[in-house]
């Protein structure tokens, strides 16, 4: 729902608290696949069957939330990339919050498997403010599951998005949320109903499109795709192609799966217009982001917000040379 703010005292004492009961982080994960796959299982805080709505509502302390989903896909061929995204992401909030990014972001954090042949192929946590999401991060399952196809289940988790989520920043504001799904795969090109029906509980009469789900999720959510480089189809020009197909510009190419906090901080705020390119780039370096991180950040934003660079951009992370570019964008 939202409330509550995340504290690093918090985060801290938990990571105490499980050093001292000999717990792993991503505890649910590691008992889960103690047993053979037909009994795994979502988490119950993160089974989207039977959920009325995700919900990001204002409050008292946070009057003027924003919503802001990361969904990413955690099936064979990412490899070891979801391991990184389920430690990393949890950083996302300070990113944002502490040069007022977004002053009140809600974060909701989610995976993706394949429909079509995983046990758990749609896990969705709530809209959180505090340090709720990171729990919701330690309970996510990697099942490291998906087909021998070029395709995962994307399409129903913008299903989901588009349906089952209600956010204030959209009904009392008009602002749009952010919805970022990580991947390296393509859609399906329908929602199934049968898999609607088997995986959230919806009754649906018939499928509906790919390109139909995703033109009603970008009515509420500004929509990117997170391709990182480094998964097994992480530079296929068709998994690409096929993105910027449904999303435009809005598709970003990922060097350094490291960076993905950064990368998604900065593009919130260059979105927001709380931020610019080289100042959002001073403050990462400020918050002690390495030199090739900030790189990595500023090269996944250009298809939105600039051109790409190679090397050092300079002592002082100053302004891309606009005028020569060092790469034609793909």
């Amino acid at each position: 729902m939202g409330g509550g703010e995340w504290t690093t005292d918090v985060f801290s004492e938990r990571e105490k608290a499980r050093v001292a009961s000999g717990k792993k982080v991503f505890d649910y994960d590691d008992y889960t696949k103690r047993y053979s796959r037909d009994k795994w299982k979502a988490h119950p805080n993160l089974d989207p069957k039977g959920i009325r709505f995700r919900e990001s509502r204002d409050s008292a302390e946070h009057a003027y939330s924003l919503a802001i989903a990361t969904l990413f896909d955690v099936t064979g061929s990412m490899r070891t990339l979801p391991q990184i995204f389920q430690k990393k992401l949890g950083e996302l909030n300070g990113l944002v919050v502490r040069k007022g990014w977004a002053e009140h972001p809600q974060f909701l954090f989610g995976a993706i498997g394949d429909a079509t042949c995983d046990s758990v192929p749609l896990q969705i946590g709530q809209f959180e403010s505090d340090n709720r999401m990171d729990e919701n991060l330690e309970k996510i399952l990697l099942e490291g599951g998906g087909g021998a196809q070029k395709t995962e289940s994307y399409e129903l988790a913008t299903y989901f998005m588009a349906r089952h989520t209600d956010i204030d920043c959209w009904n009392i504001r008009r602002h749009k949320g952010y919805l970022f799904i990580i991947g390296d795969e393509m859609v399906y090109p329908n929602v199934k109903a049968r898999e609607v029906a088997d995986v959230i509980g919806d009754t649906l009469q018939e499928n509906i499109s790919t390109v139909e789900i995703f033109e009603e999720v970008k009515k509420r959510y500004e929509t990117f795709y997170i391709l990182p480089t480094a998964a097994s189809n992480g530079r296929d020009p068709e998994v690409l192609a096929s993105w910027r197909k449904l999303l435009g510009q809005n598709v970003l190419q990922l060097e350094d799966p490291e960076a993905v906090c950064e990368t998604i901080a900065l593009q919130i705020g260059l979105s927001e217009g709380t931020t610019d390119l080289d100042a959002g780039s001073k403050n990462l370096a400020e918050f002690g982001v390495s030199k090739s991180t900030i790189l990595a950040v500023r090269n996944a934003v250009v298809p939105v917000h600039g051109r790409l660079v190679k090397g050092d951009s300079g002592t002082n992370l100053g302004p891309i040379d606009t005028d020569k570019p060092k790469y034609r964008l793909l």
